[in-house]
């Protein structure tokens, strides 16, 4: 038996040893960890990545600085109108940047067979007619228990829209006549 098959494998893991120690710094031990200092914030300047006038977005002008989004990050009356509601129903989930509020399924006491879900989305910052949206969910029990969807009626989800919108106005109304007084 030949030891060539064996040697080849052996010269060419030497070889590459050799070439990766020679990758080595010729860095003292000493000194080759040594942190890098980092200024301090007040000598960095800005203290944001993307300089001191941000990212613009949408209409802001450039090199003018993005105002910061405090609160909710839609129309403030539809979110708290939206919440009134549907304070009826258990809430799923709600995200007042997104503007969209999930309930949880909701059987009235009065037809327990039946239960409804409701998802809204506030589409704009301001308060208008468009800028709210509802779906409205249904679903009916079966005799052996099991749920199964139903069909809604289309002037269903108007209604909650207009609830919420009549209800926006009035909280719009009372803020209103609060700042006056003050």
């Amino acid at each position: 038996m030949s030891n060539r098959p064996i040697l080849a494998p052996l010269v060419l893991g030497l070889a590459l040893s050799g070439l990766l120690a020679a990758c080595g710094s010729d860095k003292s031990a000493d000194n080759a960890y040594q942190a890098v200092p980092t200024p301090a914030p007040s000598e960095r300047g800005g203290g944001s990545i993307f300089g001191s006038g941000g990212i613009p977005l949408l209409d802001s002008e450039v090199g003018q600085p993005v105002p910061p989004q405090l609160g909710v990050g839609v129309n403030a009356f539809l979110w708290r109108a939206s919440l009134d509601t549907v304070s009826f129903m258990p809430i799923a989930s709600a995200d007042p940047f997104g503007g969209v509020i999930i309930t949880d399924w909701f059987a009235p006491p009065e037809t327990p067979a039946e239960r409804f879900k409701i998802n809204i989305f506030i589409l704009d910052r301001q308060l208008r007619a468009d800028g709210i949206r509802a779906a409205v969910f249904r679903q009916t029990q079966t005799s052996d228990g099991r749920w199964v969807d139903a069909p809604v009626e289309k002037k269903t989800a108007g209604d909650f829209e207009n609830a919420i919108l009549t209800r926006a106005r009035q909280l719009r109304v009372t803020s209103a006549s609060t700042t006056a007084q003050n």
